[in-house]
């Protein structure tokens, strides 16, 4: 047996600390490696931190509303480690030549017992060595045109997956590049429909006419209080962290950016006809639902390509210009909070990419379960207000971020249509786009040109294009 301090471990860029919410286990419980043990929150989401070891829960180190610094010890685990492993794992350095490693600094036992470096780097040695003679191991392959990472390669042998069905499988990367996410994905969905076709076979609960299957516990911290009232004229809610943090934000972009809005329309008919065509078959063919919130990132992304001093924060009196490029959307929360998760590098992403991000962050933000970096790094926001059926708006800039772009419902009005016989009145689908933007580094001709270029890119969507 080993006692093993647990620390706290990092949650994202910037974040320095956090406070903990509660403890999901207690000392004295049986944990196992990646169970969530307590809840912390810091000041971009409240998350969990899973166990870093098997064992017993000894000790909590830290107490509910303790502020806790990253690194700091959180909790004491005994592990069942034999005697050769009765140890804190070394943590693996990637697969460089044997010379070049250097072993990292050894972790100390809470009990005092050095681990043994010696052998873990042996075992590094092996596994490098093993490496070398499998090539298929640390070589990506072109198959057919189509790029292989070694990483996808090897999951598809691990899951016996021939190449031919990998050929198959949908990418979302740039140019239909298979991912990690894309391979794991299309594990898990057959998983699934394999565990679907067992539950058919043992299930036999009569199902009751018109029900419907119990919803998800709801998050009891993202129910509304019940409202308090003094004398009866009013009644008094006590801001929860969330709001006092947006309220906190809000006001600070307002003082440090001097906000200025500009106003397109934007014809929408060629993309409503286009989804409306698309989306059953889109649903079949990669079970995302697709809505109109991927459709207007590409459109952004294209843009910011095109314009990339709006992709910039600001710093004194330097302009920082971002070479990824970040693009955040805000989420309603069922609390009516709002949330911006990030989409890190949406430039890499095609269509299906991008949808899949989309629905996975908007599921996670609305169960609670983002962690900090899917809130960190975000260089543009976006915010589609139209889902609430509002057709304009003037967002507030997320700092240190220089422009937000709101884009309202989709409404059909009477347009002219202009055309080589003439000008005709008929019916489209119109959106108006609203851009924000920092008077202090963005002038109204780039903050004027960057939405109209949006607009651009939307009105000359290519639908013809395949999935």
């Amino acid at each position: 047996m080993a006692l093993i301090d647990m620390v706290m471990p990092k949650m994202g860029e910037s974040i320095m600390e956090c406070t903990v919410i509660s403890w999901l286990k207690k000392p004295g419980d049986r944990i196992e490696a990646d169970d969530s043990i307590l809840e912390v929150a810091t000041d971009k989401v409240d998350t969990e931190v899973p166990a870093t070891y098997a064992g017993i829960l000894k000790e909590c180190l830290v107490h509910e509303g303790d502020v806790v610094p990253i690194g700091a010890p959180i909790a004491r685990v005994e592990t069942e480690a034999t005697a050769e492993s009765e140890q804190v794992p070394v943590p693996a350095a990637p697969p460089t030549s044997v010379a070049s490693v250097a072993p990292e600094p050894a972790l100390v036992a809470a009990d005092g017992n050095e681990p043994d470096v010696l052998e873990a780097a042996r075992g590094l040695e092996a596994s490098i060595s093993s490496m070398r003679t499998r090539p298929d191991l640390i070589e990506a392959t072109t198959y057919a045109g189509r790029f292989y990472s070694p990483l996808v390669l090897n999951i598809a042998k691990e899951e016996g997956i021939h190449r031919d069905e990998l050929d198959r499988i949908p990418g979302t990367g740039s140019d239909n590049r298979l991912t990690k996410s894309d391979i794991l994905a299309y594990v898990a969905k057959g998983e699934e429909k394999e565990e679907g076709r067992r539950e058919e076979k043992v299930d036999t609960t009569p199902q009751i006419p018109g029900s419907t299957p119990p919803l998800p516990r709801s998050n009891p911290k993202s129910e509304i209080p019940n409202p308090k009232s003094l004398n009866g004229q009013a009644d008094i809610i006590q801001m929860d962290r969330m709001r006092k943090m947006i309220a906190q934000r809000m006001v600070e972009s307002k003082q440090i950016s001097p906000h200025v809005s500009s106003f397109v329309e934007t014809d929408m008919t060629a993309i409503v006809q286009w989804r409306a065509k698309i989306k059953d078959e889109f649903k079949q063919k990669t079970g995302e639902n697709l809505t109109y919130t991927p459709i207007l990132i590409d459109a952004l992304v294209k843009a910011i390509k095109d314009f990339p001093m709006i992709n910039v924060s600001v710093e004194g009196d330097t302009i920082l210009v971002k070479k990824a490029i970040n693009i955040g959307m805000a989420v309603a929360l069922p609390s009516g909070n709002l949330i911006v998760p990030v989409i890190h590098n949406a430039d890499q992403y095609n269509l299906v990419g991008l949808t899949k991000k989309v629905n996975d962050l908007s599921k996670r933000a609305r169960e609670n379960k983002l962690t900090a970096d899917d809130l960190a790094n975000g260089t543009y926001t976006m915010s589609n207000i139209g889902t609430f059926g509002n057709v304009m708006g003037t967002p507030i800039i997320l700092q240190p971020q220089v422009a937000i772009m709101a884009f309202g419902a989709i409404v059909k009005k009477p347009a002219v249509i202009e055309t080589p016989q003439g000008d005709l009145l008929g019916i489209r689908q119109l959106m108006f786009l609203s851009h924000s933007y920092d008077h202090r580094v963005v002038d109204g001709s780039l903050g004027g040109q960057f939405v109209k270029r949006v607009s651009d890119y939307l009105e000359g969507f290519d639908t013809e294009q395949k999935l």
